[in-house]
């Protein structure tokens, strides 16, 4: 099974004027536990994802029937927690994937939302 697993940052280094949403430390911890990963075999994917104030929404739902696309600055949906990357993984089962998002939420200290994929 593949799982989607979404790193949910909370803003924190944006309001303390940081760049980078890892710091050296995490940012460590994440090499450390991706290289668990492609050890163990459950590596398939992992990326961040720019600032959501560089997102922009495309609706062309109606563009079919002649209605416009439209294209709107910013992410879908504003919220002070947003997701700052993902990891795609392979697991056997739900409990497999249980315990590495545990260690994935410990190296990046940061909340996780973990989805299978369909």
């Amino acid at each position: 099974m593949q799982f989607l697993v979404s790193v949910i940052d909370d803003g924190q280094a944006a309001a303390a004027a940081t760049t980078a949403s890892a710091t050296d430390a995490e940012a460590a911890a994440i090499d450390a536990f991706n290289d668990r990963l492609r050890a163990g075999g459950h590596w398939v994917f992992a990326a961040g994802v720019s600032d959501p104030d560089e997102a922009f929404v495309v609706d062309a739902r109606g563009a079919a029937h002649g209605s416009a696309v439209t294209r709107t600055a910013g992410p879908f949906v504003r919220t002070p927690e947003h997701v700052a990357g993902f990891w795609i993984l392979d697991a056997v089962d739900v409990d497999t994937v249980s315990a590495l998002v545990e260690d994935a939420s410990a190296a990046c200290n940061r909340k996780l939302e973990v989805r299978s994929l369909l």
